[in-house]
């Protein structure tokens, strides 16, 4: 084997273990690949969000729970310099309370109550249905998918399950902030 030969081998090992440190490393609640709302990145959670305090919520934007994004813009507003992110995702699932496109839900989440916080693909959460991402929350939580539209599971810094919450229970709520401040 020539030295050039050697050279591009040792360096595919060693790219090749670091790959394998990194997904190692990876929390499996957020190990998943997600496309962003209405475009065409695609983001790999755990190298985007690891570290971090987590909030995951399938939402809809005509559904009688609908306000409570002007809740979890809040959370995201106030904890985020902390370490903590709320992550939206769209869902058709309960009552189809969804917009046909997803330009027309994002700029309704934009336009309508300020979303900042990142939104990706609409997705499946209720059970029999639901993605893998929702699947391994809702296994994490004992069997706890969502009801309804904007059921929110919290994971702590090490991507672990520290709270599961029905819709009825707004981002706004001392439960859910109680949650939220033990993990940062």
């Amino acid at each position: 084997m020539n030295l050039k030969k050697l050279s591009i081998h040792c360096l595919t090992v060693v790219i090749s273990m670091t790959t394998l440190k990194a997904n190692a490393n990876c929390a499996s609640l957020l190990d998943h690949s997600v496309r962003q709302l209405a475009g065409d990145r695609t983001d790999r959670l755990c190298e985007v969000y690891q570290g971090q305090v987590v909030m995951i919520v399938n939402t809809a934007s005509k559904c009688g729970f609908t306000p409570q994004f002007d809740g979890l813009e809040a959370l995201y507003k106030n904890y985020r310099d902390q370490g903590f992110t709320v992550l939206g995702f769209p869902s058709q699932d309960f009552g189809n309370q969804e917009y046909g496109t997803e330009a027309e839900t994002a700029d309704f989440c934009r336009l309508t109550y300020g979303v900042q916080f990142p939104m990706y693909a609409t997705t499946h959460a209720k059970k029999g249905k639901a993605s893998p991402l929702f699947r391994g929350l809702a296994e994490a939580a004992d069997g706890d998918y969502p009801s309804w539209n904007f059921h929110k599971y919290i994971l702590d810094r090490d991507g672990q399950l520290v709270g599961s919450f029905g819709s009825f229970t707004g981002p706004t709520s001392r439960r859910i902030a109680r949650v939220i401040e033990d993990a940062l």
